[in-house]
C-alpha cells in the first residue's frame, strides 16, 4: 500500500468522528440515537394554567388539550394536535411532534422551547440526539429542554416530495447545458418544477401552510399546552427567525428568547442569498489561510493564489466531474456543497481538507461524504424530510419579486465580494414554479412590548452573517446583542465562556446581557 495513502485512510476512518462535528454545526439532525437514561414515569410540566388571553374561542379546544407523555428511551415524547389552518379552526388539524428531556436537577424554573434551524432541521433528533449540543450542563439542570418538530418536518405532519432515487436525481445530477446558458437554466427549471409537482401530490394538502408565520402560532400553542404562561426560547439559525415572529404576534408572552445566529428578516430573499455566498467567501478565505499553515494543505502560497487554485478545481470538476463508485458523479455544485458543510464549523475544517486533497487526486470518496451529511443522506436512504421542509418553508416566507435590475446588481455584488464561490452560487429560483405564491412579508420586527430578547452573533459566521445579528437586535424594541469574535456557525455552547455566561444567566436567573457585549 502506497504510504501517502496509508495516511489519508486511516484519516479517512476520522471521519466517523466528523459525523458529530457536522451535525452539531449544521444543527440538521435525525436518526434514532437514544440516550441510555433509566425509565420513569412522566410527570407533569407545571400546575399553572395556561394565558390564553386574547385567544379565538374557536382555537381554545386547541390549547386546552391534555398531553399525554410517553416514555421515550428516557425521554417524554407526545404529540400535540394543532389546526392546519391558525385562521379558520375548522378546515383540518395536524400533529406536532414533541420530546422533553426533563430538568436534571431541583426544581424546574418551566419549559426551554429549542429550534435548531433549517427551516426543516428536526427539533426531536436535536434534543433526542444531541441534548449537551443544543443546551449547556447548566441550562438541562435548571429546564425542561423541549423539542419539537415544526409543522412540515419529520415526525409532525411533514412535506412529503421524492423518494430516494429521486432525491438523488434532483440533487446530484449534472446537467447538460453549459452552466448561465439559456438551455442550463431551462434544464433546472424543469427539475425544479418536477420536484414542486411531487410535493404537491404527496404533501396531502399541507403546502400552503407551511409557514414560519403558522409554526410561531404552534409555537405558541406549544407554550400552553405545557403549561406556561410565558415563553422561554433558544433558536439557532432559521430558529431566530421563527423567535422574532413568535416575538412580532405574541410579545406579551415573550419571557426569555435566544436568538443565536439571527436572520434579519427585513431583507428579500435574493439579498439573503447574495449574502450568504458573500459570507461563505470570507469563510471560505479563513479556512485557507489556516490551511496554508499546515504541511498537509494541498495549496500553496498566498490565500489570493491557494483561493484561485482553489477555483481551477471547482472549473475542472465543472468540465470534468469526477466519478464516485456509486456511480454519481462529482461536479463542481456537489463540491460546493462539501465545502459548504465543512465551512459550518471550525472543527471540520481538517476533513475539508481531506476532501479537496483526494478531489485534486481525482477521488471524489470524502467530498461525497460531506456533501451527503449536508442532505442528511446515509447509504442511499434520506434519513429525514429537512431538504423538502427547507424549500417549501422559504417558497412561502420569501416573495418571488426581485427585478432584474436587483438581480444584475446582487450579481455583480456576488461576482466582486465572492469571486470562487459566485459561479456555483447562483441560478433559477426554484420558487419560482413552486405551487403556491408566497404569503410571507419581509419586513422590520420590533415586537414592541415584549421583555428582553438576546441575539447572539458570530463575526464571521458565513450562514448568518453577522450583520443580519446586529440588523434584528437593532430593530427588536428589546433587543440586546451579544457578540463572539470568531469563525463558525452560530455563538452559544461552542466554548466561549463569555457567551456561554451571559446566555444562561440570563436564561436561568434573568439577567440581562449588557447589550453590545463582545466576547472574544
Amino acid at each position: 500500500m502506497n504510504p501517502s495513502r496509508s495516511v489519508g485512510v486511516r484519516r479517512f476512518r476520522r471521519l466517523s468522528a466528523v459525523v458529530a462535528v457536522l451535525a452539531a454545526a449544521s444543527l440538521a439532525l435525525s436518526g434514532c440515537l437514544y440516550a441510555a437514561i433509566p425509565d420513569a414515569a412522566p410527570r407533569p410540566t407545571s400546575s399553572k394554567s395556561p394565558a390564553t388571553d386574547g385567544t379565538d374561542p374557536a382555537f381554545l379546544p386547541f390549547y386546552e388539550q391534555d398531553l399525554a407523555w410517553t416514555d421515550c428511551d428516557g425521554f417524554d415524547c407526545a404529540t400535540v394536535t394543532a389546526p392546519l389552518d391558525w385562521t379558520d379552526a375548522e378546515a383540518g388539524e395536524i400533529e406536532l411532534s414533541v420530546i422533553r428531556s426533563r430538568a436534571e436537577g431541583g426544581e424546574p424554573i418551566g419549559s426551554l422551547l429549542t429550534n435548531p434551524g433549517g427551516p426543516g432541521a428536526s427539533g426531536v433528533g436535536l434534543i433526542r440526539d444531541s441534548l449537551s449540543f443544543a443546551v449547556g450542563d447548566a441550562v438541562r439542570q435548571r429546564f425542561d429542554v423541549i423539542g419539537f418538530d415544526p409543522r412540515g418536518v419529520g415526525e409532525s405532519t411533514a412535506v412529503r416530495c421524492f423518494d430516494a432515487t429521486e432525491m438523488d436525481s434532483y440533487l446530484f445530477d449534472i446537467p447538460a447545458g453549459t452552466r448561465g446558458t439559456d438551455a442550463w437554466t431551462d434544464e433546472l427549471l424543469a427539475k425544479h418544477a418536477s420536484f414542486a409537482q411531487a410535493c404537491e401530490a404527496n404533501s396531502d394538502g399541507i403546502l400552503p401552510f407551511i409557514t414560519t408565520d403558522n409554526a410561531a402560532r404552534d409555537m405558541d400553542l406549544l407554550r400552553a399546552v405545557l403549561g406556561d404562561s410565558e415563553l422561554y426560547y433558544l433558536g439557532y439559525s432559521y430558529g431566530t427567525f421563527l423567535g422574532a415572529t413568535y416575538a412580532k404576534l405574541f410579545p406579551e408572552h415573550v419571557g426569555r428568547l435566544v436568538l443565536d445566529g439571527a436572520i434579519d428578516p427585513s431583507i428579500p430573499g435574493l439579498d439573503v442569498g447574495t449574502t450568504q455566498g458573500v459570507g461563505f467567501e470570507s469563510a471560505l478565505r479563513a479556512y485557507m489561510a489556516d490551511c496554508l499553515q499546515d504541511d498537509e494543505c494541498p495549496f500553496r502560497g498566498t490565500v489570493d493564489e491557494a483561493m484561485a487554485d482553489l477555483g481551477t478545481l471547482l472549473a475542472s470538476v465543472d468540465r470534468d466531474p469526477i466519478p464516485n463508485s456509486d456511480g454519481r458523479m462529482l461536479g463542481a455544485d456537489s463540491l460546493m456543497t462539501a465545502i459548504v458543510a465543512a465551512l459550518y464549523s471550525q472543527d471540520s475544517w481538517s476533513y475539508l481538507t481531506i476532501a479537496l486533497t483526494d478531489a485534486l487526486a481525482g477521488d471524489a470518496e470524502v467530498a461525497f461524504l460531506l456533501a451527503d451529511f449536508y442532505y442528511n443522506r446515509e447509504d442511499g436512504q434520506y434519513l429525514d424530510n429537512s431538504t423538502e421542509a427547507f424549500r417549501a418553508y422559504n417558497c412561502m416566507d420569501y416573495p418571488v419579486d426581485a427585478t432584474p435590475e436587483e438581480t444584475a446588481a446582487a450579481e455583480a455584488k456576488l461576482n466582486a465580494e465572492a469571486p470562487t464561490v459566485a459561479p456555483y452560487w447562483a441560478g433559477p429560483d426554484p420558487c419560482e414554479v413552486w405551487a403556491y405564491p408566497a404569503t410571507g412579508v419581509r419586513e422590520r420586527i420590533t415586537a414592541e412590548g415584549a421583555a428582553p430578547i438576546v441575539v447572539v452573533g458570530t463575526t464571521n459566521d458565513p450562514a448568518t452573517p453577522y450583520e443580519w445579528s446586529v440588523s434584528l437586535a437593532e430593530q427588536l424594541a428589546s433587543g440586546v446583542l451579544v457578540t463572539r469574535v470568531g469563525e463558525g456557525h452560530t455563538g452559544y455552547n461552542k466554548g466561549n465562556a463569555c457567551v456561554d455566561g451571559a446566555i444562561e444567566a440570563y436564561l436561568i436567573d434573568g439577567t440581562v446581557p449588557e447589550d453590545g457585549l463582545r466576547c472574544e
